[in-house]
């Protein structure tokens, strides 16, 4: 694979392929250097930036994959889930991850109108799209100087495999202090669903649609607690309500069958009280068994729908959601539209993402774990 500060070329095209346009946007590699032993003896090298959005880590592939091939960003995303799989587990799990571990692959994007393209991939597998991670991507993108910044604000145009997403960057003196992501079109799949759940009996919940599925429900019906101090009882019981709502009408999206399937349970309650409150909490259970860290940029979109539907939430009218651990987003509707027949909004949410570090990734020949492990 890749040596050190090369393109690299996993499964993809070799990096004398990249467009010029693309290629220009990324800094020079340092002054040559002698790598260091393990360095010239990995057989996989990747370069990524680390960083956290509201709690919630995003790490960025800025190098070592190569281009994956693909007309679209869609079908990127199904060529690495098919024959790369083995790159997004080296990188998500341990012991390079962890069992909450999120990330993106940069790419040239497939379409004119997009400066980058990604693809995002986390313990699960490959999302179609991700709130958290865009915001994190659009902060890296700016703070590393791979997109020309401007002041007040620098807009970076993503190609995601869930469509186009733009993304409105605050900077000042260089630093993105927020982002706000004009997410793709979101919408309520079913409301007031009913499955028997083994454990839990009848359980109600809505399903929508803002990047991913999402049953909606709760927490409080089903006798727990909105507690760190009952995290393996949510995350059971998110898992109980994942399966059963999959086997009883598994979700598809209208306009793309390659998006189905339930990966997530927003567990909801009641906002914090006061000036500086919230307007809701989640606690968010995430195939195959563990929980956001930030609010969830797409679970926050599909639950802005899912209160549209209902009347709850009119457009233009700010919606704060609440994290497990007390990290916010601020959503907003700013539109309507249809999504393969059905009643849609455009949702946009803001949140912050900070830098953590910057790494290069390498696999030794000798390593008995080149895809990590779960435990």
């Amino acid at each position: 694979m890749a040596a050190e500060g090369a393109t690299g070329n996993v499964g993809g095209v070799a990096a004398e392929g990249t467009p010029a346009r693309f290629a220009a946007r990324v800094p020079a590699p340092s002054a040559a250097r002698t790598p260091p032993p393990f360095a010239a003896r990995s057989v996989h090298t990747f370069s990524a930036v680390d960083s956290h959005t509201e709690g919630m880590p995003t790490r960025v592939i800025t190098d070592g994959v190569g281009i994956i091939p693909g007309a679209t960003m869609a079908e990127r995303r199904l060529h690495f889930i098919e024959h790369l799989d083995h790159v997004r587990q080296l990188l998500v799990n341990e012991p390079r991850g962890h069992p909450a571990m999120s990330g993106a692959v940069l790419q040239p994007p497939t379409r004119p109108d997009a400066d980058w393209g990604v693809v995002y991939i986390e313990v699960s597998g490959c999302l179609p799209m991700c709130g958290h991670g865009t915001i994190g991507v659009a902060t890296v993108l700016v703070e590393t100087g791979r997109v020309e910044v401007t002041e007040p604000v620098t807009t970076v145009r993503l190609d995601t495999p869930a469509g186009l997403v733009a993304a409105r960057v605050a900077v000042r003196d260089g630093r993105a202090e927020h982002v706000t992501l004009h997410n793709v079109p979101s919408y309520a799949h079913e409301l007031d669903a009913v499955v028997k759940v083994p454990g839990y009996g009848e359980v109600r919940y809505d399903l929508a649609y803002g990047g991913n599925f999402y049953a909606i429900t709760p927490l409080a019906a089903l006798g727990i607690p909105f507690s760190t101090a009952h995290l393996d009882e949510i995350i059971t019981a998110g898992l109980a309500v994942m399966a059963a709502v999959d086997e009883r009408d598994r979700p598809v999206h209208p306009d793309d069958p390659a998006i189905s399937g339930c990966h997530h349970v927003q567990f909801t309650a009641p906002g914090t009280p006061g000036p500086d409150g919230s307007d809701s909490r989640n606690a968010m259970v995430i195939h195959p068994g563990w929980l956001d860290r930030s609010p969830c940029g797409t679970g926050t979109s599909a639950r802005m729908a899912q209160l549209h539907a209902r009347g709850g939430l009119p457009l233009h009218r700010p919606f704060v959601n609440e994290s497990l651990i007390g990290t916010r987003f601020t959503g907003r509707l700013v539109g309507t539209g249809r999504v393969g027949g059905r009643a849609a909004v455009v949702p946009t949410v803001t949140g912050r993402a900070w830098i953590t570090g910057t790494a290069r990734y390498v696999l030794d020949p000798a390593d008995p774990f080149p895809r990590g492990f779960v435990l």
